[in-house]
């Protein structure tokens, strides 16, 4: 099996506007999805991230303190999973609950180093 990164999204001003019982019933959808991953032997990790960050520019040399919460395109959080194909992972990837947030996720295959 090969390796791929599901790179989260955006939905935070969705996320925001959640009441408790709508958050709640969202992380119960993420326990259950990863639970199923996990039971399949497909996942391999995954995490939110943290809204501020470091980009390093120019060797290093220039580092901007940003927030990373900021518009569509920004991450909220990473999951790597197993499977055979692109395709099978892009299948995977149609169940994932972000999407109940107006998230969108990029599958992406890693490289395998050697």
């Amino acid at each position: 099996m090969k390796e791929f990164l599901f790179l989260i999204r955006g939905g935070e001003e969705k996320y925001q506007e959640s009441s408790p019982e709508e958050m709640q019933k969202h992380m119960e959808h993420w326990q259950e999805w990863m639970g199923g991953l996990a039971k399949n032997e497909q996942l391999q990790g995954g995490q939110p991230l943290m809204d501020e960050g470091k980009t390093l520019v120019e060797k290093g040399a220039i580092v901007i303190d940003r927030p990373f919460a900021e518009g569509k395109d920004s991450v909220g959080g990473y999951l790597i999973i197993k499977a055979d194909s692109l395709e099978q992972a892009t299948n995977i990837a149609k169940g994932c609950p972000s999407f109940e947030y107006g998230c969108s996720v990029e599958v992406r295959e890693i490289s395998p180093m050697g």
